[in-house]
């Protein structure tokens, strides 16, 4: 399989990273609003649709901030 260049790792990083949280928080929520009626998996995908057009631009701005500030509190690796 051929590999990306590295300078697509932040974007791919905050794709993935985003549409999983955003996958498993929007259903939570979701399923404490609704319940699991019929339209469940219906009304959770547009939920989810909607979150990940946020959390993906959310974390490529946080993301780089959130690793300065980690680098901070840890020791760097040998």
């Amino acid at each position: 399989m051929p590999r990306l260049p590295a300078r697509f790792e932040l974007p791919l990083f905050a794709f993935l990273l985003s549409g999983l949280m955003s996958l498993l928080v929007s259903g939570v929520a979701t399923w404490n609003a609704v319940g699991l009626p019929d339209a469940f998996v219906a009304k959770w995908l547009t939920s989810w649709l909607s979150s990940w057009l946020v959390a993906f631009p959310a974390v490529m701005v946080v993301a780089p901030l959130v690793r300065r500030v980690v680098a901070r509190f840890v020791v760097p690796r040998d």
